[in-house]
């Protein structure tokens, strides 16, 4: 496919002063890898204050550092066609309503069949944007809403905005047993220290904080509305998981589904075919990264979640009948004067 135009520039902070050109570059130019980056400055294609530099070269606070490179992508992430759902768009973002099992960008195992793939294919231009505009990731199982730049400009706007944590970002999740009121969870995540592919909470990790509010209770389960202030590598499963209560259907964090006690059947039918995550970026709101006015988009419930939250009513519903009933059967006895 066609290679893509990279031009970015920062700025040596005070925090990364005497910082290997490599290392901090990699900090600067986040959306690259360390690797790729030693190959652009080794070609001369990434200057340190408009010149060459090593990539052993120690840098100094105020340094300008250009990045000024063709990004030749593979052909794994070549143009697919896919239906995307495309919530909002104009000449300077999208915003996409991912569907569950859908992979963001390609990766070992995944090499197509992405959102990258697909956006290639429906909106060509990104070819020439890292990672084809994507600003934010959600993980395959997770649905829901995902924002696009278009354009350079664009992008480099929403990078900051996220950096400044001006985008809200606001979830709805089904979680594992029933929680009494909404809260905060500030608690630092970091690199599981067995299971490298997963996160958990860490005293050494990066600060992570998320609020949670009840939406609707059941017996065993609780609909949240989840908003998040920072935005690391499964969050919300992992602060749900460390509060006890996992999302339904997540695996990997103890989110299993778990047999409903009164023995409804249908309840514990669709508790058993939820094969993923209960978890859906339902809102987002920004200012427009031109001209600054209020943009909001949300994504109604998939049908997944959709039928479970009615298998979960319906069984509530019978369980408070059954109540009652029970309740006046004992009234019933109390008064009978035989």
């Amino acid at each position: 496919m066609q290679a893509g135009k990279v031009f970015q520039q920062g700025r040596v902070s005070e925090a990364l002063d005497g910082m290997r050109l490599d290392l901090a570059a990699a900090r600067l130019f986040p959306d690259f890898s360390r690797a790729r980056l030693q190959g652009w400055i080794r070609q001369g294609k990434l200057t340190v204050n408009s010149r060459s530099a090593r990539q052993r070269e120690r840098l100094r606070s105020g340094d300008l550092l250009v990045l000024d490179a063709e990004l030749a992508l593979g052909h794994e992430s070549g143009p697919e066609s896919l239906e995307l759902e495309v919530r909002y768009q104009d000449e300077h973002l999208l915003i996409v309503n991912k569907p569950a099992r859908l992979v963001v960008h390609p990766a070992p195992g995944h090499r197509g069949g992405t959102l990258l793939n697909g956006l290639l294919h429906q909106f060509p231009e990104l070819a020439g944007l890292p990672r084809a505009g994507i600003v934010h990731r959600l993980d395959k199982d997770t649905s829901g809403l995902l924002l696009i730049a278009r354009t350079l400009t664009a992008r480099d706007e929403l990078l900051r905005q996220i950096r400044e944590r001006r985008i809200e970002r606001v979830y709805q999740a089904i979680v594992q047993g029933a929680l009494v009121a909404g809260g905060t969870i500030d608690q630092p995540l970091g690199r599981h220290p067995v299971h490298r592919k997963r996160r958990a909470v860490l005293a050494e990790g990066k600060p992570a904080r998320t609020h949670y509010r009840v939406l609707e209770r059941f017996p065993q389960h609780t609909l949240l509305k989840i908003s998040l202030e920072t935005g690391r590598t499964h969050q919300i499963r992992v602060h749900m998981a460390w509060l006890g209560h996992p999302l339904t259907g997540d695996p990997g964090y103890g989110g299993r589904p778990r047999p409903p006690t009164g023995g409804d059947a249908r309840l514990a039918a669709a508790l058993g075919s939820f094969q993923r995550q209960a978890l859906h970026a339902w809102r987002l709101s920004l200012p427009h990264p031109v001209d600054g006015h209020e943009l909001t988009e949300q994504a109604p419930l998939p049908d997944d979640m959709e039928q479970l939250l009615r298998c979960l009513r319906l069984a509530r519903n019978k369980g408070k009948e059954e109540e009652e009933e029970k309740n006046d059967a004992d009234t019933g006895a109390r008064t009978d004067p035989s």
